[in-house]
């Protein structure tokens, strides 16, 4: 017979699986969407806070708007409740005491509660599946703005020709 601890940290899950612990980045003039690679520069103590521990001990952080850009110390009423899950990629700290951070947005994620923590933000998440349906009508959208951007690139010499690749 076989024998398991269930019992596990929350914060090695991965975003697939159901609820899961994580920091919170609050973001004030920029989206970022699952695929994306991102550079922030982040100056707040307890935004920087939150990278560390995303960083240190934790695999993800959530990535959610504010929804007033002037708001310099936000509450949780003036964060949004949907976000993206994200990887801290890289993180490095500037002689301002700012931090500049790379992050990869993974998946989109809805904030189901807040945790009390005085330091960071902390919430428990649960993943938004995509949904996706393909039809002929879809397909043709995706060929058409395909050929178009490829159109774009070869009239714009700004624009590398990697990059109809990265598209593609």
């Amino acid at each position: 017979m076989l024998f398991r601890n269930d019992k596990r940290d929350p914060r090695d899950q991965s975003p697939a699986a159901g609820a899961l612990r994580v920091p919170v980045l609050p973001l004030r003039v920029i989206i970022v969407f699952p695929h994306m690679v991102v550079p922030l520069f982040v100056g707040r103590q307890k935004s920087i806070r939150a990278l560390e521990e995303a960083m240190n001990k934790q695999k993800f952080i959530l990535l959610a708007a504010q929804k007033d850009a002037k708001t310099n110390d936000p509450a949780e009423d003036d964060i949004y409740r949907v976000g993206t899950l994200g990887t801290v990629v890289q993180l490095l700290r500037l002689p301002d005491g700012t931090v500049k951070v790379l992050v990869e947005g993974k998946k989109r994620a809805r904030v189901t509660r807040y945790v009390g923590n005085a330091e960071y933000f902390l919430v428990e998440v649960e993943a938004i599946e995509e949904v996706c349906n393909k039809s002929t009508e879809v397909e043709a959208l995706i060929r058409s703005v395909n050929s178009t951007f490829e159109n774009y690139v070869k009239l714009n010499k700004k624009i590398p020709p990697e990059m109809i690749m990265s598209v593609a």
